[in-house]
Order: C-alpha cells, then structure tokens, then sequence
C-alpha cells in the first residue's frame, strides 16, 4: 500500500561554509578549499577486456546458447563499470558534503563537450551525472546547491577579481596584478565559490540585502581572503 500527498519541500536556507567546485579532465575535481581528485578511467581501465568480449561475441552464432553466455559476459562488464563509476560518484558527493553546507558547480551543458575530441574521456567521466548525484545528495543532506555562470572561471583571479589569460598548457594560476598564486582548478573552484556567494540573496520586509558567505552563521575565513560585503536598503514607512 502506498500514500501519495502532495508536499511541498522548501529549498535548504543558505548557511554556513561555501564551497566551489571545478570539475576537468586534468583533475576530476578542484575545490576552492585546494581540495584536489585524480580522474578515474573507468572505461579505459577495462577497455582491453571489453574488445576481448566482444570480439569473442562477433564470432559467436546468433539466437545460440554460448552466443547467449557471451552476451550476458559483455553486458555484465559494462554493468560493473557502471555502477563502479556510480559508487565513486556518490563517495564524491558525499566527500564534498562533509566539510561544505553550500556547494556551487558549473552551469554547463557536458552533451555539447562529450561531441568534442576529448568526448571519449567526457563520457567516460559522466559529469552530469555527477552533478546530478551532488545535487541529489546535497537536498538529501539538507546542503544548499546551486549551478553558477561558468564563463571564464579560469581566466579569472579569485583575489582581485583581474583578467589573467592562460592556455590550457598552463596549470598554474598566478596573477601579475595581486601576485595570488594557486593551482589553476582550484583559483576556478574558488571564482565559482564567489559566483555562488554572490548570487545568495533574500528579500524582506525592510528591503534587499544581499549577504557574502562571512555573513552567513557559522561560516569560516577561506584561504581566498575573501571580504564580505553587507548591504541593506530601508524602505520608507507609508504615510497614513
């Protein structure tokens, strides 16, 4: 027996200590809290075995009993690598979770990238499926998620805020304006942390006022140095 009600479930309220995360395939994921995680390869690590597979399977007779095992083999295979990439999915999730009560990742559309020369690799990573699991994983957590203007992100310095142009040979940020120097997925985990920071706003009854994640209870300095900015419109009392 089942119950179905319709409940509305508010969005967990913007607290505590912000995170920005960079995914790549350099690195599968930068934190702005210089939190670094290798990229797994999951396909390429089991790539020798699934031609094996299915070459044993193209020589196989249709529609018979070994053609059948041999199948039931490849689909196997391709079921452990799924549900191996998953689990480390999910761990991930998770492992940005622990520290971080808001988590801020890249509004982008992986579809158009995985088209690309490096689509093999883009595929084999699934990014939006693990963006898809952080944000699962974050409204289950009761974390606040939100998706930010990925444009130029690592072109960016996250301390000054001044342009500072690189290739992608270039693995190290460091600006000639402030001298802020950092691993280059980590400075673009840190300009999408204050992308996100700046787009936590609330409106009420006395105006707008727009609050910089030091203003947010129970947060903590980063290593950015960033500087929190409050402001506050008041709005005038109606005549009677």
């Amino acid at each position: 027996m089942s119950l179905q009600c319709d409940v509305n479930v508010p969005d967990p309220t913007p607290y505590g200590h912000p995170i920005g995360v960079h995914i790549g395939l350099e690195k599968f994921l930068a934190t702005s809290d210089g939190v670094l995680v290798k990229l797994p390869k999951f396909f390429k690590s089991l790539q020798g075995r699934l031609k094996v597979l299915q070459r044993r399977l193209s020589r196989k007779s249709k529609r018979s009993k070994n053609y059948e095992k041999q199948r039931l083999k490849f689909a196997r295979l391709h079921h452990q690598i799924d549900n191996t990439r998953k689990d480390f999915h999910f761990k991930q999730a998770h492992a940005l979770c622990d520290p971080g009560d808001l988590v801020f990742m890249e509004d982008l559309d992986y579809r158009i990238s995985a088209k690309g020369m490096f689509g093999k690799h883009m595929l084999d990573a699934t990014f939006g499926q693990f963006r898809t699991i952080v944000k699962y994983v974050c409204w289950k957590r009761g974390k606040f998620f939100a998706e930010v203007d990925a444009r130029r992100t690592s072109q960016e310095c996250p301390e000054c805020g001044g342009e500072v142009k690189k290739n992608l040979s270039v693995r190290v940020h460091s600006c000639p304006h402030c001298r802020y120097t950092t691993d280059r997925d980590v400075a673009a985990g840190q300009n999408i942390r204050n992308r996100g920071i700046s787009l936590i706003s609330t409106v009420g009854q006395t105006g707008i006022e727009s609050a910089c994640a030091a203003d947010l209870p129970g947060t903590e300095v980063t290593q950015s140095g960033q500087v929190a900015k409050f402001h506050k419109r008041t709005t005038r009392k109606p005549k009677k």
